[in-house]
């Protein structure tokens, strides 16, 4: 047997999904210290913030795709718990979850 035919298997990747009271979302725009407003999957566009847990261990930008978790009084504000890496983002895409491209939902 040739060594390519033996790693034609399907890598197996496991990536995050949203649960009960989260979404998926892509960062629009930056508001300052640790805002900044989502565009989410279910069509709103929510005023979302790092928890403090968080605010050094994740690195947002414009156009990066996370997980938000709503506030339990608020459904229009929530915290921003999970960033997608890109390869992640492309696992996101061929299943589904996200259009190909970015700017649509």
């Amino acid at each position: 047997m040739d060594k390519k035919q033996e790693n034609t298997e399907e890598i197996v990747t496991r990536v995050k999904l949203p649960r009960n009271g989260e979404v998926i979302g892509i960062i629009e725009q930056r508001l300052g210290g640790n805002k900044m407003l989502v565009a989410c999957l279910d069509g709103k566009t929510r005023n979302c913030r790092v928890p403090g847990r968080l605010r050094r261990a994740l690195w947002l930008r414009p156009g990066d795709v996370v997980i938000i978790e709503f506030w339990e009084l608020d459904k229009d504000k929530g915290d921003v718990i999970f960033k997608y890496r890109p390869n992640q983002v492309e696992w996101l895409k061929e299943k589904g979850y996200l259009k190909k491209d970015k700017t649509e939902f």
